[in-house]
């Protein structure tokens, strides 16, 4: 499946496209898995608001859609991270992103690890797409920001040193300006708290020539592999004609353990509160919340 040149370069790049993955069958079950949950948001749904764009985010939507289980147990992905990292890995959780057509909401430059409740050096994640996306609205990552051993802190929540009123005037004031989240009746990116201990994100938009940045020419049937610790975001400098819906899928190898975060964004799975997970367990310790799947 990969050769050891592919192997090499993920491991030093922390980041993979690989063509020609996923036929047209497969294209259409992730198309229909990502159109029903848009068009059907539940709790775990969000909308993040910018003036003339937006972007809609759900988070473990395949624990409400057929057709994504599917492709996440059957398409293939998950056999090629187990191949990519040469071990067994489980499904972890997945996340859904829809931007409109028109001007794209670029996605700001960030790291998976920090929110979510879990470390490892085998944390991958898969992003496919029904759609093209060029290198104008592309997936980018800093080329080996995963070899840092740094956790930088998310961009959301609330700084534990502001108070709950102060922070909701600075909300305010930001929704005045054209930017907001709604919410979804059980989630939202604003209700967690931030870590101040962990580091800012470095600006990377104002220095790009010292960074060595990649980003990929994405075609339907394409599968970009990336390290959950590497820095990301994406560009918004081309205006697509069509909708760019994307599902992004975290796998997790066995070295992979929970940690109970501080600033936890991501909620952890409902099902897993009745296992009273402590830090430093492996996720096989949970059963089934976890399935192997590859």
């Amino acid at each position: 499946m990969f050769t050891d040149v592919q192997r090499e370069r993920f491991r030093n790049d922390g980041a993979i496209l690989i063509k020609n993955v996923l036929n047209d069958e497969w294209l259409k079950v992730l198309a229909t898995g990502l159109d029903a949950c848009f068009n059907e948001p539940d709790g775990m749904s969000s909308e993040l608001v910018m003036p003339d764009t937006q972007m809609r985010v759900d988070q473990f939507p395949a624990a409400r859609s057929e057709a994504l289980r599917n492709f996440i147990y059957h398409s293939g992905v998950a056999d090629l991270v187990a191949k990519m990292i040469d071990a067994p890995v489980r499904f972890y959780m997945d996340q859904m992103f829809i931007k409109p057509a028109g001007e794209s909401m670029r996605t700001a430059w960030h790291q998976d690890t920090s929110y979510y409740n879990v470390e490892g050096d085998d944390l991958i994640r898969v992003w496919v797409s029904p759609d093209p996306v060029p290198r104008g609205a592309s997936l980018e990552v800093v080329r080996g920001s995963h070899q840092s051993n740094m956790t930088y802190r998310p961009l959301v929540g609330r700084d534990p040193r502001v108070s709950k009123e102060k922070h909701q005037g600075i909300l305010a004031k930001a929704q005045q300006k054209g930017f907001y989240e709604r919410p979804g009746k059980d989630f939202s990116y604003n209700d967690s708290l931030l870590d101040t201990s962990l580091p800012e994100i470095p600006d990377i938009d104002n220095n790009r020539g010292r960074y060595d940045i990649i980003g990929w020419e994405y075609e339907p049937g394409d599968v970009i592999l990336f390290h959950g610790n590497i820095i990301h975001g994406a560009c918004n400098e081309t205006v697509l004609s069509y909708a760019r819906r994307a599902h992004a899928i975290m796998f997790a190898g066995p070295n992979v353990r929970y940690l109970k975060r501080k600033g936890q964004v991501i909620p952890d799975p409902k099902a897993l509160t009745s296992f009273k997970p402590q830090t430093g367990q492996f996720l096989s310790d949970f059963g089934d919340i976890f399935p192997k799947v590859g």
